[in-house]
């Protein structure tokens, strides 16, 4: 365990570091962890390409050279994560040094020099992490899905839903492995790819009619994919996008687009490759041979789809480390809930007032639910993004109150909102901008990032609905006990609506709230609402209860 003084936080914040030695490269995280929301951030996440998979070629081991590549990044790994004060750091190694003769000796070698245990974990232990990662960023309900995570040594594939993992298998091939010794001529002869294609499916055929018998009848399972092929393969087609995404977190790749990325890879030198901005030099050695293993597995499948998660092993060492120490409880509901702990641990980030924060949900969502047909035609799925956009619509304000919606809209479109398609990332975004001031406007770059015609016009609609919502919270404390929304005129063709509230109860010997207030700031926004949808708004000029009220 490691302790430090250091760094000066919140006391309720907890810090962890998790490492993954892997046979390509060593991936360092640092999470800043909340045991009341039950969540993490990352702090800090770095990469090095150590190649400790290129072993001797005689005896099987770890060569020197290896060794002094993953020691030097190791103690740089160690010094870097007691600078931030983690109370402990959990490290995995996978297949290069599992399979070496010398790898328990290379593990002994690093907890006696640089204080570091490290777990020597077995496939399908390399699986289940694998795993804990994955469901930490997506939110899978009830919907199966398959994880393939390419490594350099090895190729896990995971069944799982957001219950738990059915199937966990881990197969002795990776990038790396291959590249070594299949791959000596490069570009790949066609008879060397297709002799390359049989192998691959002859070493994934148990793993696949494994995860195949965990499918119950009639299920369809999404394709996730993780770590450095998918990823790579993802940042090369994100490059071509009219309009990249800023993230690759939830980056659909069709299969056709695939085989299209991968045909052109097939070609090219690994000189021509390293040319390719999105790849760095160590993965264009390697990611032929990765791509034929993500090819073959998808078509082994029968997988239309390949959906990016940059979450795998080292979060999944962070979920771990907080499982075992109480800090998840049910790991179902940990990953049920994710989209809402996503949002709330970015609002207590940004220093956003949770009480306020949670009434102009509140207010919010009761217009919702009572304006379906008037002021929005929403089928259902807008309301979790109204929740997340009332949650986060003051952030802004941890920049500067002064056009803070604008600052608002920056602070959500470049936070990590886990469990969002990109696409709702940009709504949750774009509706916590247009609650104040101007409706959206083509020449906004909040509006243009919003392709979907159906999707701008959710937007448009429950954006409105904030508006009113934050107009209605014009206090410290709250006053409103309850807001009804009625049609002015027949529910099919109105031609307005009345608001009306109805103030908390009045303690014994007092009066009731006066929400003159409240009536003043949402009759300031009539003339919007009348522009965005053609409707009158009208509401009382004084405070009162509501027709029947007591």
């Amino acid at each position: 365990m490691v302790q430090s003084s250091a760094v000066v936080r919140p006391v309720a914040e907890r810090r962890v570091a998790a490492i993954d030695i892997g046979t390509n490269s060593i991936h360092l995280l640092i999470a800043a962890i909340d045991p009341a929301l039950h969540s993490f951030s990352v702090v800090l996440a770095e990469k090095s390409t150590t190649r400790l998979g290129e072993r001797d070629p005689e005896t099987g081991d770890l060569s020197a050279d290896a060794i002094e590549r993953a020691f030097r990044t190791l103690r740089h790994c160690r010094d870097l994560a007691v600078s931030h004060g983690v109370e402990q750091i959990v490290t995995a190694a996978t297949s290069a040094v599992r399979e070496a003769p010398n790898g328990r000796d290379f593990l002994l070698a690093l907890q006696e020099q640089l204080n570091l245990d490290v777990d020597l974990v077995s496939g399908p232990e390399e699986a289940r992490l694998i795993y804990l990662g994955v469901v930490s960023g997506m939110a899978f309900g009830e919907t199966p899905h398959w994880i393939l995570d390419i490594g350099g040594g090895s190729t896990e594939l995971v069944l799982a839903d957001g219950r738990d993992a059915r199937a966990l298998t881990s197969t002795r091939i990776g990038a790396v492995r291959l590249q070594r010794e299949f791959c000596q001529q490069d570009p790949l002869p066609q008879s060397r790819r297709t002799f390359l294609q049989a192998y691959i499916q002859g070493a994934l055929d148990p793993a696949v009619a494994q995860v195949r018998r965990s499918l119950r009848s009639g299920e369809c399972p999404v394709m996730v994919g993780t770590s450095g092929t998918a990823m790579a393969l993802a940042a090369l087609a994100a490059a071509e996008d009219p309009k990249p995404p800023l993230k690759l977190g939830g980056y659909r790749l069709s299969r056709e687009r695939i085989d299209q990325l991968v045909e052109r890879l097939l070609l090219l030198t690994p000189e021509q490759r390293r040319a390719l901005t999105p790849i760095n030099d160590r993965r264009a050695e390697i990611i032929v041979p990765g791509c034929l293993i993500l090819q073959t597995a998808m078509t082994m499948l029968g997988a239309k789809e390949l959906v990016v998660c940059e979450r795998a092993l080292r979060e999944g060492l962070i979920v771990d480390w907080m499982l075992r120490n109480d800090l998840l409880g049910d790991r179902f509901a940990f990953q049920s809930t994710i989209r809402e702990r996503t949002v709330l641990h970015l609002a207590r980030n940004y220093g956003v007032d949770a009480v306020r924060a949670d009434r102009v949900a509140s207010h919010a969502l009761s217009l919702y639910d009572q304006t379906h047909g008037l002021l929005h035609h929403d089928d259902g799925e807008g309301r979790r993004l109204l929740w997340a956009a009332a949650q986060l619509h003051t952030c802004g304000k941890h920049i500067n109150i002064a056009a803070y919606h604008k600052h608002t809209w920056y602070l959500i479109r470049h936070g990590e909102l886990l469990g969002y398609s990109e696409t709702e990332h940009l709504m949750v975004a774009a509706m916590a901008r247009y609650h104040r001031r101007g409706l959206p406007k083509k020449r906004h770059e909040s509006w243009q990032q919003i392709e979907g015609r159906q999707e701008r016009r959710t937007v448009a609609s429950l954006s409105l609905l904030l508006r009113l919502a934050a107009a209605l919270d014009r206090r410290p404390e709250g006053v409103i006990a309850a807001i009804r929304v009625e049609p002015d005129g027949p529910r099919s063709s109105p031609t307005g609506f009345r608001v009306s509230l109805q103030p908390l109860p009045a303690e014994e010997g007092q009066e009731p709230p006066d929400l003159s207030l409240e009536c003043w700031s949402l009759q300031a926004c009539t003339d919007v609402v009348r522009e965005a949808t053609g409707l009158q708004m009208l509401v009382p000029a004084a405070a009162g209860s509501m027709p029947g009220a007591g």
